[in-house]
């Protein structure tokens, strides 16, 4: 899979201060078009020379972790539900915890007797044998398309998810706006976990939030790309990232990180999208993707039933 897929081309106007430089990019208030060079960062989006300077003055403070955290409430949300999930598989029995097989993403049901768990078990043999069956997927349990993203056992696993988050959350969520980025990380997730729930094996169980860790990654590029940026770097780092995937082995869900960071790289440049009035409107979009991954689910689970 291309990892820096080519984006429908942008409606392109001269930069207003700069007539002879093409760009897709507009100013937030005023609407006119502006060059890389006239960027002039804002709290939501960028703006123009002069709109920025009618801006009372931001001063940030120091980037240290704590002010770092208090500039992003959704990111700090996101990490703390993350670790609550964590905490409380950890304390009702860790892997042999009954959250996990209700929250992680499981194609097909399992049936749990005595701490032990069988696949492709009907519900009725299940009970039979004195055990508790947990539906998967096919069988009713969509929520676990979204819940597996928030859900890990493993001390390392969650370590390492929830250090990128805490790197790449924050700087995305004060160029995106709030909003915008929550769909970005739940959106992210859900199509790492529909790439998962078509593509790997029906009786496996999968969890972890790196498929909206992926996600957030293609969403830096897509960014770092619009602005005019090198991007030689992060897709370095992001081949690096996607090497690591495929080397790592059997326990790395390699559908779940290039179905999230496909869906990063979709959901940054629906984001980013200009209109020819020049504005961004990414919300009609988002819920035509977000009803093509419906879809999907609705057609996998039909045929696996």
């Amino acid at each position: 899979m291309d990892a820096n897929p080519t984006p429908p081309p942008p409606y392109v106007y001269g930069c207003y201060r700069h007539p002879d430089r093409p760009t897709g990019l507009g100013c937030q208030r005023c609407g006119r078009p502006i060059c890389p060079e006239c960027v002039r960062p804002a709290a939501v989006g960028f703006q123009c020379p002069e709109c920025a300077a009618e801006q009372v003055p931001v001063t940030y403070p120091a980037r240290t972790p704590q002010r770092r955290s208090a500039a992003a409430p959704v990111t700090t949300a996101l990490i703390g539900l993350n670790v609550a999930v964590w905490a409380a598989i950890l304390l009702t029995g860790q892997y042999q915890s009954w959250l996990v097989n209700l929250l992680a993403l499981q194609p097909e049901g399992v049936c749990t007797v005595r701490g032990l768990d069988y696949v492709r078990v009907s519900p009725q043999e299940c009970l039979q044998a004195g055990g508790t069956y947990f539906a998967g997927v096919s069988e009713g349990s969509v929520w676990q398309l979204l819940t597996s993203a928030f859900t890990h056992v493993s001390l390392v696993h969650i370590a390492f998810n929830m250090v990128a988050l805490w790197f790449l959350g924050p700087q995305l969520e004060r160029f995106l706006g709030w909003r915008r980025y929550l769909a970005l990380y739940l959106l992210s997730a859900l199509a790492g976990s529909v790439a998962v729930f078509w593509l790997a094996d029906p009786t496996s169980s999968t969890l972890g939030a790196s498929g909206a860790v992926f996600g957030l990654m293609g969403a830096l590029l897509i960014v770092a790309w619009r602005l005019g940026n090198d991007v030689t770097q992060l897709l370095v780092w992001l081949g690096a990232n996607v090497a690591i995937t495929f080397a790592a082995g059997e326990g790395i869900s390699w559908q779940g990180h290039l179905g999230g960071l496909a869906g990063g790289l979709v959901v940054a440049a629906l984001l980013l999208r200009r209109t020819p009035d020049d504005r961004s409107r990414p919300r009609g979009p988002l819920i035509a993707l977000t009803v093509v991954l419906v879809g999907l689910t609705v057609v996998r689970a039909w045929m696996l039933g």
